[in-house]
């Protein structure tokens, strides 16, 4: 069908491609909560946030800032049955851009650093303390960009700050983001079980069990099949025959859930690694308590989950500033385009946005969405047209949402 006449081309196509539910076979994968890959990516996105709010709260403005490359290094911990104890704690370094100062008021980027750290840690193990068990590696730096008369970096006062939907705000990048609705059934199975898991109610009443789920499906026709890894909690375990006892009884709820999810009983496959004859134990619930290794955008997608059979962007949104970097704010957007337009139309969409560096932010280059059954009457072309630029024209209020209320983007 033929692009919009705006300053931005808005396509819209009738899909008549399988639908994933169609395709004989279907792959999934969510790193959970605990992992030390979905840490990074909500250590950075909170950092942002904190230093957002905080300059927001300060200054009216928000200073530009770059905390999308974090990484956290695993401590070191003793294990054994009955006793979970980290010897060495946990390393998060910090590299990017940002504001140390706004002329000549300081901002406590290093705080807020640690804070962001320490709040998410906190929230995604057991036993966790700040004091004892994180150090943190600010490799943040405020260098003078090429080019530019004043730093972003080093603003002389409030003035140099951008406000935000400053209608001259510009695409920070050139981005390529992809977005879809509805979820399949193994995909929603995924998602469900993993916050089944770690949330609330689970741990209750599981309190030995650990944070770092990771869990992969698929399917292969109409039969599911799922692997849970799952930490349990050393101190709280007190043998093998307890371990074995635990995750049978965790092992039962879990298959619970997902029968109910996928409308019958999938093969269900709990901490594989049982195999060699040892139980999958940590300290404090991840295996970052034994030296692994996490960073940003190596982990789940905006979606949540890791769907090498959809359409997917490669891109790590947290921590990136969410003023005017379209990898975030444009990955954000086409989520919450194709989950609206799903919801007006009744029927499966993709969307897909590329903007190239310097494009007005609300007219990205391209904007492309594919309806399933999309129906001959323009009326329904002209509905997701109307939708489309008023979601690019609320950009402000999508960066406004980001800072104030938070976005999870993993």
């Amino acid at each position: 069908m033929s692009a919009a006449t705006t300053p931005h081309s808005v396509s819209v196509y009738a899909d008549h491609a399988q639908q994933i539910e169609e395709l004989p076979y279907e792959l999934v994968e969510r790193k959970g909560v605990g992992h030390p890959d979905t840490m990074c990516d909500a250590i950075a996105e909170r950092a942002s946030q904190l230093y957002s709010q905080y300059c927001l709260d300060h200054f009216g403005r928000v200073a530009h800032h770059w905390f999308d490359k974090v990484m956290i290094f695993g401590g070191e911990a003793h294990l054994d049955y009955g006793r979970g104890e980290l010897t060495n704690p946990y390393t998060v370094l910090f590299a990017g851009k940002g504001a140390y100062r706004c002329g000549d008021r300081p901002i406590p980027l290093e705080e807020i650093l640690r804070q962001a750290a320490a709040e998410v840690l906190d929230r995604v193990s057991t036993g966790f303390d700040a004091d004892r068990h994180l150090v943190i590696d600010c490799r943040i730096v405020d260098h003078q960009g090429a080019g530019r008369r004043n730093s972003r970096y080093r603003p002389r006062s409030a003035d140099d700050l951008i406000t935000i939907g400053d209608p001259g705000l510009v695409s920070n990048d050139t981005n390529l983001l992809h977005a879809y609705a509805p979820f399949s059934r193994l995909e929603q199975a995924v998602l469900d079980v993993e916050q089944f898991i770690n949330g609330t109610d689970f741990k209750d009443r599981n309190a030995d069990t650990g944070w770092d789920v990771k869990v992969f499906g698929s399917r292969s026709g109409e039969s599911f099949n799922f692997v849970v890894n799952m930490p349990f909690l050393a101190g709280r375990i007190t043998s093998f025959a307890h371990y074995l006892e635990r995750k049978k009884a965790c092992q039962a709820e879990i298959l619970a859930l997902l029968t109910r999810s996928v409308g019958s009983t999938p093969t269900l496959t709990v901490n594989p690694t049982d195999r060699n004859g040892l139980p999958y134990l940590t300290a404090l619930g991840s295996v970052a308590d034994t030296g692994d290794v996490g960073a940003v955008g190596r982990g789940n997608r905006v979606t949540g989950l890791i769907t090498p059979m959809r359409s997917m962007s490669i891109e790590a949104p947290a921590g990136k500033n969410p003023l005017d970097h379209t990898g975030k704010l444009y990955g954000v957007l086409a989520r919450k385009l194709a989950l609206r337009l799903h919801d007006l139309l009744g029927k499966p969409v993709e969307t897909h946005i590329f903007t190239s560096k310097e494009a007005p932010l609300d007219r990205p280059d391209e904007v492309v969405v594919r309806v399933h059954g999309l129906s001959q009457d323009p009326a329904e072309e002209d509905l997701v047209r109307k939708t489309v630029d008023d979601a690019l024209a609320g950009t402000a209020e999508l960066t406004r949402e980001i800072i104030v209320t938070g976005v999870t983007m993993w």
